[in-house]
């Protein structure tokens, strides 16, 4: 009987999750492609890459797409009804997408630099 109120608080808190994710992912696809603002592109470490220019598209599709599916997410839970089943998984990937591109567009900014070139590589 506790398992399913620890079920029903987990499922509120998910959904309820989806909408300051869907802000805030939405507000930085807006100051990253609207405003031009490079300051949330791909940062490592509080460290900004050598040309954010560069990655801000990228960075600005994947925080778009993002916030998108998740909007999606949360329209077909009130709206169309969907089944739990199918709108955990839909925040799930999306979720986890949005970990994985984040770190796998940070980790392209900011590439390995072995040996001498450090300074010559990170000044590109």
């Amino acid at each position: 009987m506790h398992y399913s109120y620890v079920s029903l608080a987990l499922t509120w808190v998910l959904f309820l999750a989806l909408f300051p994710l869907t802000f805030f992912w939405l507000r930085r696809a807006w100051r990253i492609l609207i405003q031009n603002n490079y300051s949330e592109v791909a940062v490592k470490r509080g460290e900004p890459p050598a040309n954010p220019k560069k990655w801000a598209p990228f960075a600005g599709t994947i925080n778009l797409v993002a916030g998108l599916f998740t909007l999606w997410t949360a329209f077909g839970v009130i709206a169309l009804g969907y089944p739990y089943d199918k709108w955990s998984a839909m925040a799930g990937i999306t979720i986890w997408g949005k970990i994985f591109a984040d770190f796998i567009l940070r980790q392209q900014a900011h590439p390995f630099v072995f040996g001498r070139k450090k300074k010559e590589a990170t000044a590109e």
